[in-house]
């Protein structure tokens, strides 16, 4: 068996000459030392570093050599490479700290500056008291109850005992709606709601007594817009159905209704004898006035501009709900009794927060609803 050859030749390979290693190096330290930015950087990474790169395809070469050149080859490939990755290393250290840097400037908070340039919007006052008034009446245990805005004559005239030729008929204002094939809207028995009274009425069809229920909503009256009318306005109505409810019940309802909305002890109302059709009996109910708590009254040194010195303020009507309006209904008022009152939320509003003008609740000027603020 023969002995090795040491002595023979291995064929020169172009690309594993010390001076194409040296040049490969040096063209991949040129190209990181000249990217501005990490992209370029990328892109002088893959051209030097990745599997189709002049040293990647030099490192190759190696094995195609013979064993005693070999390792001469690898040794300077693999210190070529190793000086490469180090330059990567350290340009791409650098840039990053000057990527950093510059994010610091360039996005910096002046936390001097105001926090939100958008002013901040606000709900309906009228929405958010509605909601209160709810909010009391629910702790309560009333439900909250809803109906239509069109509605049939029935339900907002007949069924509470007003008929077609009682006077009040004629002194809500009525918006009939024409419809249907009637000529003239008069006729056609439909109308805009002109208070949330036939929800009263809905609620004692459609549910057994007892029927404790509070009635919000929008409606409609033909009045003109200025300072203390509006066409269309809300209203919020309370009915308790019940065995056994008196005129001490209302009362007691009315009084803790005002503490809640107008701050607690002290307030109180007084009922006043007045005719409503769908109550009997009916009365106009009062409030002591929640700036000076009646003290004004005889005392011309503290005058109250809010009660006119009178020491009570009108909120609204109020009564036992009329026998036949129980009957209209399908309830026996021999065995249920009732109550029922209701006020304008414009007027409320008004009253708590020193509203002037009813025309700026509806003509949507933010810089009066904003300092209303996001109450829920």
């Amino acid at each position: 068996m023969s002995a090795p050859n040491k002595s023979y030749d291995p064929v020169e390979v172009e690309a594993l000459k010390p001076e194409e290693i040296e040049r490969m190096r040096d063209e991949a330290l040129a190209a990181f030392a000249a990217a501005a930015d990490l992209d370029q950087l990328q892109e002088a990474k893959t051209a030097h570093t990745g599997g189709t790169s002049p040293l990647a395809l030099a490192n190759r070469e190696i094995g195609a050599l013979p064993p005693q050149a070999k390792a001469d080859a690898g040794k300077r490939v693999g210190m070529a490479r190793g000086a490469v990755n180090k330059a990567l290393a350290a340009r791409q250290s650098e840039l990053e700290a000057e990527r950093d840097a510059r994010v610091l400037v360039e996005e910096a908070v002046d936390v001097s500056l105001p926090h939100d340039r958008v002013p901040a919007g606000a709900r309906h006052p009228l929405t958010t008291l509605s909601e209160r008034i709810e909010d009391i009446f629910v702790a309560m245990g009333y439900a909250v109850a809803e109906g239509p805005e069109v509605e049939a004559e029935w339900f907002n005239f007949d069924a509470l005992n007003i008929g077609p030729d009682h006077p009040a008929r004629g002194e809500q204002d009525t918006f009939f709606v024409q419809g249907g094939k009637a000529a003239d809207a008069e006729d056609s028995g439909v109308v805009l709601r002109t208070h949330t009274s036939p929800v009263q009425i809905r609620s004692l069809i459609d549910r057994e007594p007892p029927v404790y229920v509070i009635c919000p909503g929008r409606v409609y009256r033909t009045d003109e817009l200025d300072a203390t009318h509006t066409p269309v306005f809300h209203q919020v109505e309370l009915l308790a159905v019940d065995e056994g409810l008196t005129m001490a019940d209302l009362k007691g309802t009315l009084d803790h209704m005002v503490q809640e909305l107008f701050g607690g002890e002290g307030m109180k109302t007084r009922l006043r004898p007045n005719f409503f059709p769908f109550t009997e009996p009916s009365a106009e109910m009062d409030m002591v006035c929640y700036v000076c708590r009646g003290e004004s009254v005889g005392n011309p040194d503290r005058p109250c501009r809010t009660c006119s010195s009178e020491g009570w303020i009108e909120l609204g009507g109020c009564g036992m709900v009329n026998p036949k309006v129980l009957t209209a209904c399908g309830v026996d008022p021999e065995k249920y009794s009732g109550f029922a009152f209701g006020f304008g939320i414009e007027r409320m509003l008004m009253f708590r927060h020193n509203v002037e003008d009813m025309r700026d609740m509806v003509e949507g000027d933010v810089r009066f609803t904003r300092p209303f603020g996001m109450e829920i």
